[in-house]
């Protein structure tokens, strides 16, 4: 009986300090997007892909959030963009207080768009706000094309999904199609982008996406 009041407490705290921090990006005119996903599913690759197509169009800066290691920032700060990491120590979900302590290492003033990569799991990031514009689900095809109905949340809280390594569906049981209309049927609000982060297939509706949320934002 006790747990349900602390849990809640905590939560409201992080919501919070995440609309602190969004007042903060929205000032600065910055896009801030929380990329969640299962393991292996091509957070990395497809962010890897995306800082490639808009390098020097747009200015790109990355947190990063795993348990343990800087393999994936290392990655990232080798495709030429700041990046800060953060390690969880075993926790499943980044926090909005650790976005704001990261931020204290990154000059979001020269940034366009901030991007978060979340820890790798399709549960827990959903329920936490970390004062971005908009959740994306990578979702990719090897997983399944029923990971929708699965994990309803992670879509149902999202406002685009990129279904990542389309190049392989010759050789799976799981189909494009399929796991596009299960998510729709979670969400039909969802943008749907069908890519490959290996071969770039797909790639510039996501691109054109990243571009039009940035000019809403400064627009609004």
């Amino acid at each position: 009986m006790v747990k349900i009041p602390v849990l809640k407490s905590i939560t409201e705290a992080n919501a919070l300090l995440a609309d602190a921090i969004r007042a903060r990006f929205v000032q600065q005119d910055v896009l801030v997007l929380n990329i969640i996903a299962s393991p292996g599913a091509g957070k990395t690759a497809l962010l890897e892909r995306t800082i490639e197509k808009l390098h020097g169009e747009l200015r790109l800066s990355v947190i990063e959030g795993d348990p343990t290691t800087s393999l994936d920032s290392e990655r990232i700060g080798a495709a030429g963009v700041p990046v800060v990491q953060i390690n969880t120590g075993g926790g499943c979900h980044l926090e909005a207080r650790m976005i704001q302590v990261a931020l204290e290492q990154l000059d979001v003033e020269d940034a366009d768009v901030v991007i978060i990569e979340n820890v790798g799991n399709l549960l827990c990031p959903t329920g936490w706000d970390l004062g971005e514009d908009a959740k994306v689900v990578v979702a990719s095809l090897p997983e399944g094309d029923d990971k929708p109905l699965k994990y309803p949340m992670a879509f149902a809280t999202a406002q685009a999904v990129v279904i990542n390594k389309i190049d392989l569906e010759p050789y799976l049981p799981a189909k494009v199609s399929v796991l596009r209309q299960n998510a729709l049927q979670i969400n039909p609000d969802l943008a749907v982008f069908e890519v490959s982060a290996l071969t770039g297939q797909g790639l510039e509706g996501w691109l054109d996406w990243i571009r039009e949320k940035l000019t809403e934002k400064r627009e609004s």
